[in-house]
């Protein structure tokens, strides 16, 4: 009798061990999923920023052209 309770202990401790090593894996493998999708986020985040300087930079510089041309136009042409 004692060596069938001891039978049953021993599977019963072997299926709780399964079940938490599949909760185990479970929780890490939602991790993992976790840590790619915040860093995808960030490196988007990232080329976004960079995009928008490098934007704005061009708008910049290509309002600085055009006035710096309009008034050379106009310098030639009154001059």
């Amino acid at each position: 009798m004692r060596m069938r309770e001891s039978l049953a202990q021993l599977e019963r401790a072997f299926v709780d061990e399964i079940e938490q090593d599949r909760a185990k894996a479970e929780r890490l493998r939602r991790e993992a999923e976790r840590r790619t999708r915040q860093r995808q986020l960030a490196k988007t985040h990232k080329r976004g920023s960079m995009r928008f300087g490098l934007l704005y930079l061009i708008l910049v510089a290509t309002a600085v052209l055009v006035t710096v041309a309009m008034f050379e136009t106009l310098y030639y042409v009154m001059g």
